[in-house]
């Protein structure tokens, strides 16, 4: 096999393992992830990212490495956005806490499919028509703009089409059925509530890949590094979202932030052919925004209504 081939089979038979791990071992038993465990877990998975990233420097060398850590930086922090939808998904639908983590696990692993196949699509796409790189940026530019301009309260679970067309030509059980996604029922197969928050957890992760992923070609074209870059965020944001899901609503200002990261990176796809933005100053812009973003909202916090 090719050295390339190798990284590509390896990378994905770690993450196979890493997530049969968790689903096997360390929550073989269902039971409402606690604070402790999240902030553990999500620094396991950010020290595998670290030290994958000094993989990626002594493999592939000092560019790609910095591509990397710059490109895990963006999908980590925008996948910050999604908490605040799981969060609203949650608390809607009731979901209980001993059966959130079992929806993330599985919401997941449908994203990582998803994702494979729009980074594969995308690096076609930027590699046969360069001019998509343009595309790219003015729609990060626009949503960028639209998610600093919509707020919480306009997410509404009910109007979510997927939630929407499941229930119009499917029945869906009351009760959660001990946390199983379908129960049967006089010979038939009954989705319960549990399957109808995981189709809507999956398709908010779609919504949010089309932002995620083209912000990612502004730093690089790289299919391997877009792909691990996107792969790691995506495993942390479950733990990341335990961690945070009961005092998300305290960095109000974050929304702000990530629509000006998706603003910066569109302005730098759409003037590449211009000037192109070394990705260090790239790096450090992204990080003083989210930090600028932190800082605020904790020196200002929100007006309880």
């Amino acid at each position: 096999m090719s050295h390339e081939l190798i990284l590509w089979v390896g990378f994905n038979v770690f993450i196979l393992l890493m997530l049969a791990l968790d689903l096997g071992v360390f929550q073989k038993k269902v039971h409402a992830v606690s604070v402790k465990e999240a902030l553990i877990w999500s620094a396991v998975w950010i020290l595998l990212a670290m030290i994958f990233n000094v993989f990626i420097y002594f493999d592939m060398g000092e560019v790609k490495a910095v591509e990397f850590f710059t490109g895990y930086l963006i999908e980590r922090s925008l996948s910050v956005d999604n908490i605040f939808v799981f969060v609203l998904l949650f608390s809607y639908f009731k979901v209980p806490a001993k059966y959130q983590h079992k929806v993330l696990f599985w919401g997941v692993l449908g994203a990582l499919v998803l994702r494979a196949a729009l980074i594969m699509l995308g690096v076609v796409l930027i590699h046969k028509f360069a001019w998509v790189i343009y595309i790219f940026g003015a729609f990060l530019v626009f949503t960028g703009f639209k998610m600093a301009m919509q707020s919480d309260d306009d997410i509404d679970p009910e109007k979510n089409i997927v939630i929407r067309l499941y229930r119009k030509f499917f029945p869906v059980t009351k009760d959660y059925h001990n946390g199983n996604f379908f129960i049967t029922e006089n010979g038939k197969k009954i989705a319960t509530p549990l399957f109808v928050v995981l189709l809507a957890t999956e398709f908010t992760d779609l919504v949010f890949a089309f932002d995620s992923i083209p912000a990612i070609f502004a730093i690089t074209d790289d299919a391997f590094i877009i792909y691990t870059s996107n792969i790691f965020a995506i495993l942390g944001l479950r733990a990341m979202y335990f961690a945070l899901a009961g005092i998300i609503d305290k960095f109000h200002y974050l929304k702000i932030g990530l629509s000006m990261i998706l603003i910066f990176i569109g302005f730098k796809m759409l003037i590449v052919d211009l000037y192109k933005i070394p990705i260090g100053y790239s790096l450090g812009v992204i990080a003083l925004i989210l930090i600028l973003s932190v800082v605020f909202s904790l020196l200002k916090p929100k007006e309880k209504k």
